[in-house]
């Protein structure tokens, strides 16, 4: 589940290339080999630009059941996701340049190969451009030129750092602070300041103030003690102290202001909530105004802050955790002038690190890609900058992308199928016997009240104030960062806007948002192998059937269905009902706490319970819109030797097929709130009686054992 877009440094430092996927657990960047020189930026050097790849115009065709992909020595009663993706392991090992690679990370490569072919040519042309299509090629031309951002240095980052330098006591900090965040769009720098719809009132937006400050992932990576953490933790602060050394400082300095770092994000990681302690809403919900926001932080100035971020008379916010600003404020109290613009010049690196020159781009790959993900190679320049485009500029390069790759017939077989989906949870909520009338009566309030939004939005994003150079790649990345953060606050005290996207166009990817209660599914994931009208329903239902009951189901999981049919948080079951929807739960937290994801790290499943939940509903409902669907058509006959239920379950299963590394399974086990690919096919159909119809499983084998899980 996603209420919000990921950051633009998340996108692209922390996981590589692209944010972790609502639904396909990281869509990590594809590697389609490099690219030849484009015809925009001929300083693109020929070492990352080999002619053997090429753009495409058009994105190819792989079909949604793919028996090559299959193991067919493998017992599907045993092992299923073996049987449907032991063939796809072997022939897609992990390209050199990410952490994993899976179906959704090839449909990823297909599509950037498609925006790379429409960035290209609109890079290359000068005149007769849209001031959309002005923007995108040229903001693709200001990456791709290599040279220039190699001969530039770390000076792109000087603005910044004489600002930091410039302060001359403590309490320049907020106005410091709001100029940095605004242009870095980064939650690094002490806290994140944002906007998002109120939990107590839907219809209005707010400002929220939430946790942050942290160089690694999590905060937990802060405190464990086993032996890899804490070598982890030394690599982190070598990594730190290489990078002061990139910005000037000697060998001596650089350490110790590393160590400062170090000390300073363990202080507030010590106040910040954990994974698990994220995913409940209620702990997130601390209405304040500006008095009672100043009293938790006797030592920042949020009047000077506010002016800055140009929301001066704001007096309404949510303090997503209390504690965390608290901590925040003894850190500020505490902590020396010198050590507070240490902090901040670490963080000004971080983020600037992959738009500068090249030692910066490769000690900022060494850490968090090669130590944290276990990949060995950059992806291309090439593609790093079809997703910085996209991540900044998506719904301009998403209007080229859907002109020739989203019809109106998928559209509306799309709409179709989730209708059907809708339907299927009608009946399934009408007919429950452990909820109670009470209870049921609003949870079909809350299904009516979903929106449906497929392929794009009605209305195109206006970036005509956004100013783009071909010459200036970091600063079109800060003034992109300003403008979408001030897209973001100018919404502060207005109607919400229905009719936003969280996602691009071109995304493979789909969302449910608990506030807008609404089902987001963009063109890019409405493709093949994961849809294609052309092909029989039974893989077609099993896959994005499956997918789209998913995100449906997110609205009644754990957390949304904490959030009623207008998407206010707020209490809607009865106590008895909710009593009851938690006994049924626990047995899936039970039975996926015990499947072990790498070493001896089990399945955190308590932080994976919501998209669980989820893909157990999902596929649920997939199969009864299935039914639906083939009880308005003729009876289907097998194909390729498999029944139509066969099939079903098959295609459910290949959207998953996947290799992963190593060091991105124990990243994912203490970040990631999807389980593994490989449990999101075995531990789903191990409790369902239809899979074990379908393969004439036995009793008491893996994949139909005695006891299952029964939600919905």
């Amino acid at each position: 589940m996603q209420s919000t877009p990921k950051k633009l440094f998340a996108a692209l430092a922390a996981a590589g290339l692209l944010a972790a996927s609502a639904f396909a657990e990281d869509a990590a960047p594809p590697k389609v080999g490099d690219a030849p020189a484009s015809s925009a930026a001929a300083a693109v050097t020929a070492a990352s630009a080999p002619a053997a790849v090429t753009p495409l115009a058009r994105l190819p065709y792989t079909p949604v059941l793919d028996v090559t992909s299959m193991d067919r020595t493998a017992d599907p009663c045993v092992d299923f996701f073996q049987y449907a993706c032991g063939g796809w392991q072997k022939n897609n090992p992990i390209p050199a340049d990410q952490s994993r690679w899976d179906v959704y990370a090839k449909m990823e490569q297909d599509n950037r190969r498609v925006l790379w072919g429409i960035l290209d040519r609109l890079a290359a042309q000068t005149t007769g451009r849209t001031v959309s299509q002005q923007k995108i090629g040229d903001a693709f031309a200001a990456c791709t030129n290599e040279e220039l951002t190699q001969r530039l240095g770390a000076s792109p980052m000087k603005p910044a750092l004489d600002l930091i330098d410039g302060m001359h006591s403590k309490k320049d900090l907020p106005a410091v602070l709001a100029r940095l965040q605004l242009d870095s769009g980064d939650d690094g720098l002490f806290f994140s300041f944002g906007s998002a719809q109120d939990y107590a009132d839907s219809s209005r937006v707010i400002a929220f103030a939430t946790q942050g400050g942290l160089g690694l992932p999590e905060r937990d990576y802060y405190f464990k003690t086993d032996a890899k953490s804490k070598e982890l933790r030394e690599k982190y602060v070598a990594h730190v102290a290489r990078m002061f050394q990139l910005m000037g400082d000697d060998e001596a300095d650089a350490k110790a202001h590393a160590d400062v770092v170090m000390s300073m994000e363990t202080a507030l990681a010590k106040g910040s909530m954990t994974a698990v302690e994220l995913r409940d809403p209620q702990k997130l919900f601390h209405a304040a105004d500006r008095r009672k926001l100043q009293a938790l932080t006797p030592a920042f100035d949020w009047k000077s802050f506010l002016a800055g971020m140009g929301v001066a008379g704001n007096d309404r916010f949510n303090v997503s955790q209390p504690k965390f600003f608290q901590t925040l404020d003894f850190q500020l109290r505490m902590r020396k002038l010198e050590d507070v613009k240490t902090y901040l010049r670490w963080h000004v690196a971080h983020v600037s690190a992959p738009f500068l020159s090249r030692p910066f781009v490769e000690e900022n790959f060494d850490f968090y890609r090669r130590t944290l993900r276990g990949v060995t190679e950059l992806a291309p320049q090439w593609q790093r900058c079809v997703v910085l485009v996209d991540n900044q500029i998506g719904e301009a390069l998403g209007q080229e992308f859907v002109k020739e790759n989203f019809s109106p017939e998928l559209k509306a077989k799309t709409l179709h199928m989730t209708q059907q989906i809708q339907a299927a949870m009608e009946d399934e909520i009408r007919n429950l016997d452990w909820m109670g009338p009470q209870t049921k009566a609003k949870a079909l309030e809350k299904l009516h009240g979903m929106v449906n939004k497929i392929g794009y939005p009605d209305n195109w994003r206006d970036y005509s104030a956004l100013e783009i150079k071909r010459d200036d790649l970091l600063g079109n990345v800060q003034r992109g960062d300003a403008f979408e953060a001030h897209r973001q606050l100018a919404k502060i005290g207005k109607p919400v806007d229905h009719s936003e996207w969280g996602m691009t166009p071109p995304t493979v990817n789909a969302y449910y948002d608990p506030q807008m209660n609404d089902i987001n599914f963009p063109a890019g994931v409405l493709q093949p192998p994961l849809f294609d009208a052309r092909l029989d329903d039974a893989p077609n239902y099993g896959n994005t059937g499956g997918t789209i009951g998913h995100e449906l189901t997110h609205g009644f999981d754990d957390e949304g269905r904490q959030f009623d049919a207008k998407g206010n948080l707020r209490n809607w079951w009865t106590k008895k009902d909710a009593a009851e929807f938690e006994k049924r739960t626990t047995c899936l937290t039970d039975q996926y706490g015990k499947y072990i994801v790498v070493d001896d790290i089990h399945i955190n499943s308590k932080l994976t319970l919501g998209e669980d939940l989820a893909d157990f509903g999902g596929l649920v409902l997939a199969i009864a819109a299935w039914k639906m669907e083939m009880a308005a058509h003729p009876a289907p006959q097998a194909i390729d030797g498999f029944t139509p239920d066969q099939r079903f379950f098959i295609g459910m299963a290949q959207w998953a097929c996947s290799n992963d590394r190593p060091e991105q399974l124990r990243l994912n086990a203490a970040t990631n709130p999807h389980s593994p690919n490989k449990y999101r096919v075995n531990g789903l159909v191990a409790n369902f009686k239809e899979f074990e119809q379908a393969f004439a499983c036995k009793p008491g084998q893996p994949m139909a054992p005695v006891k299952r899980c029964q939600v919905w």
